[in-house]
């Protein structure tokens, strides 16, 4: 009897431990739109990027200025398309994807491009994406916008 009762504590044991074991991570809608998104970027669609967001959706990006700015479609296609014109090579290298719950996305990548003189950047960012109903709502872009050498 005594065996059958340990037998019984392992058995309890080894299910409780396996039911707390994690599942292998399914990618989610948000994370493949995001995917979806840095593959517009790299191809300089910024037409099918831009329709990736909501009508109209906020931004905190360090190039529009402090706080929160509200940005249409049309003004980030052409914020895009302008920046473009200046790094026609501009490409983001995605880090790493990590999602936060069921409405955000944080991305770490890394911006590049060569301007007309030639000279290069290479800019670590990280953005904190917002889903809602398959499409972008907010777009909070954190970098370090400050040039070599200032303080």
């Amino acid at each position: 009897m005594r065996k059958i009762m340990v037998l019984v504590i392992i058995f309890v044991i080894i299910s409780c431990n396996n039911q707390n074991q994690p599942k292998p991570m399914e990618t989610s809608k948000n994370e493949k739109l995001i995917k979806q998104y840095f593959e517009y970027f790299n191809k300089h669609d910024w037409k099918k990027m831009s329709e990736m967001y909501t009508e109209t959706a906020d931004f905190k990006d360090p190039s529009l200025g402090q706080g929160i700015v509200k940005q249409t479609r049309k003004q980030i296609e052409d914020k895009y398309a302008e920046l473009n014109k200046v790094f026609p090579d501009l490409n983001d290298k995605v880090i790493q994807i990590y999602p936060s719950g069921e409405k955000h996305i944080i991305v770490e990548f890394v911006s590049t491009g060569t301007a007309p003189d030639n000279s290069k950047f290479e800019l670590p960012i990280c953005t904190i994406f917002t889903i809602e109903n398959a499409l972008i709502t907010k777009d909070f872009t954190y970098f370090d916008n400050f040039e070599d050498g200032e303080e």
